[in-house]
């Protein structure tokens, strides 16, 4: 369980984070959505505490950090590392010891060469790779599909799935609806530094609908195309 209290996040003026109070418990995952600049990765930041920030974030398991995977939207690697060192390089990180991690390649990722030379898509499967073999407890993924091939996104949504059945709590930020509605038990709508709207399986239609209606209103039309 992870519980936030009073969350807020100010960068000079602007204030991203505003006051905000949401639980997210154990076995259960969560969909975070909203518009390009809405605080999403903001709020991930805090959570793993990458940033300081005010109000409190605690959790069954402390310190919170030391059993938190965080899958950044662009991780970063350091150029001469390759991706079988950086997936031990992180699990070192937790004391843990992982053998076979040729077996436990899911993605089949070219694990002997440099990280920093993989695509995009290869970097975001390598580092989800990383943190799920920590063996933690609270997974926070920042557009964990965005720049993954179809057959990645189908592994992903299945790693999730498992992730829910073993108990963990599950944070996902996506601006591809489908991929929230086939994993998330809840979505909860961030705008304007604010939780707006939080919805439950049975209303994710309604929600998207909602959405879709507000990103396009006569957008199309005013285009005039022929």
């Amino acid at each position: 369980m992870i519980a936030i209290k009073g969350l807020s996040k100010r960068y000079g003026a602007n204030e991203v984070l505003k006051s905000i109070d949401v639980q997210f418990d154990k076995g259960r995952v969560y969909g975070i959505v909203g518009e390009n600049g809405a605080g999403k990765t903001t709020l991930f930041r805090c959570v793993a505490g990458l940033e300081n920030h005010g109000g409190e974030i605690s959790s069954s398991l402390e310190p919170l950090k030391n059993h938190l995977g965080l899958l950044l939207a662009e991780p970063y690697f350091f150029p001469k590392i390759t991706g079988e060192e950086y997936v031990r390089l992180l699990c070192n990180a937790r004391g843990r010891k992982v053998d076979g991690i040729d077996g436990r390649n899911v993605f089949d990722l070219p694990l002997g060469k440099y990280a920093s030379a993989y695509s995009t898509g290869m970097k975001k499967k390598l580092a989800l790779t990383a943190i799920l073999l920590q063996g933690n407890e609270y997974f926070v993924l920042d557009e964990p599909f965005n720049g993954v091939d179809i057959q990645g996104n189908i592994v992903i949504t299945e790693i999730i799935r498992n992730l829910k059945e073993l108990g963990k709590t599950v944070l996902i930020s996506s601006h591809i609806f489908s991929t929230l509605s086939d994993t998330c038990d809840e979505i909860h709508l961030l705008s304007g530094g604010r939780f707006i709207r939080s919805v439950r399986q049975a209303d994710f239609p309604v929600l998207e609908a909602e959405m879709k209606q507000a990103a396009i209103g006569s957008r199309i039309e005013a285009l005039g195309l022929t």
